[in-house]
């Protein structure tokens, strides 16, 4: 099985935050949001993972790519690297690694996570993965008729079609099919919105007999700017409060830790309460503070500090106090 991770999007809702690295690297719960998100799909794929695809901006630079690279490792599968020098669509991104475009394929989009019980059924042409939506007009949405089927897709509706919004992960039996119709699109210059959309290379696959069928996943998990992103890493510390999370490197100096919370290698935490559902990242130090339901990144120095639902980014220094900060790196604030 391949998979591919359009993730080449600027992450301008994540501002400050995906200024100095991309949004997709931002951790939660001390690990990237790509890599949870490729480590989710192994969970339920329950096949042996040949190829990773990372379809990247070039700006992301070789450090990026390394560590891509290295997240593929990790699975047991080699990584790729791809780039989308332009914002043109779903369907252009996916097309940028098409070259794994080939037999079984999952296609996941590296804004967003997911929890999910259950196994892939590969006997399907292709699964679409939906959540209802209270506002369908931001997605694209699918139509089911009464087997269970989709029966039309349709690209950010601004009448109501359905409430059955599309999550960005896909299941293709036949990854050169999807292939052939998204080069369909471009070739003919087809777009939706100004854009070349995979619902519609998805609408073409479906006339032409392709059985596709919605999956349903027990929670989706935005990951697109700083509010729910932080929410984001509460309902992962949630899912993981059962494994080990505090590194053993960790100093914790008359200070309480109440869990869920994750606490990197060499954290130092003195004189504070930290959580809960709190993620600190590598050589952090916090000091004479009180922090809960935030994300703090790496190399950062934290003093007299009260904070919630906040995001800190990486060598950050802040002496002072607050209530719901949203910082990025190599900032220096003192009060």
């Amino acid at each position: 099985m391949n998979i591919i991770i359009p993730m080449a999007g600027r992450g301008t809702r994540m501002r400050p935050h995906s200024l100095t690295i991309p949004k997709p690297l931002i951790p939660i719960a001390g690990k990237p949001i790509a890599q949870r998100l490729v480590e989710d799909i192994a969970g339920i794929a329950q096949q042996k993972i040949d190829n990773i695809g990372f379809v990247i901006h070039p700006s992301f630079g070789k450090d990026v790519e390394e560590h891509l690279k290295q997240v593929a490792a990790q699975l047991g599968a080699k990584g790729h690297v791809y780039y989308q020098e332009k914002a043109l669509g779903t369907a252009h991104a996916i097309q940028c690694a098409q070259d794994l475009l080939e037999g079984n394929c999952i296609v996941a989009f590296a804004d967003t996570l997911f929890k999910a019980d259950f196994k892939l059924d590969n006997t399907k042409d292709g699964i679409i993965w939906v959540q209802k939506v209270e506002n369908p007009k931001p997605f694209g949405v699918v139509k089911v008729n009464a087997d269970g089927n989709i029966t039309d897709f349709v690209e950010k509706p601004q009448e109501f079609i359905s409430d059955l919004a599309i999550i960005g992960i896909y299941y293709f039996k036949d990854g050169a099919w999807l292939r052939k119709e998204i080069q369909h699109l471009l070739d003919n210059d087809i777009k939706d919105k100004g854009e070349y959309q995979i619902t519609n290379a998805l609408e073409n696959m479906k006339q032409k007999g392709a059985q596709l069928v919605p999956g349903q996943v027990d929670e989706w998990l935005d990951c697109g700017n700083k509010d729910v992103t932080v929410y984001t890493n509460q309902r992962y510390l949630e899912f993981i409060k059962d494994k080990e999370l505090v590194a053993k490197s960790a100093k914790i100096e008359n200070s309480v830790v109440i869990p869920p919370c994750y606490i990197g290698e060499n954290v130092v935490l003195n004189n504070s309460v930290i959580g809960p559902y709190v993620s600190i990242g590598t050589n952090t130090k916090i000091v004479n503070s009180r922090i809960e339901n935030s994300i703090i990144q790496e190399n950062t120095s934290l003093k007299d500090l009260l904070a919630k639902n906040s995001m800190i980014g990486n060598h950050v220094i802040y002496e002072g106090r607050a209530a719901d900060l949203s910082v990025g790196d190599y900032n220096v604030i003192k009060e």
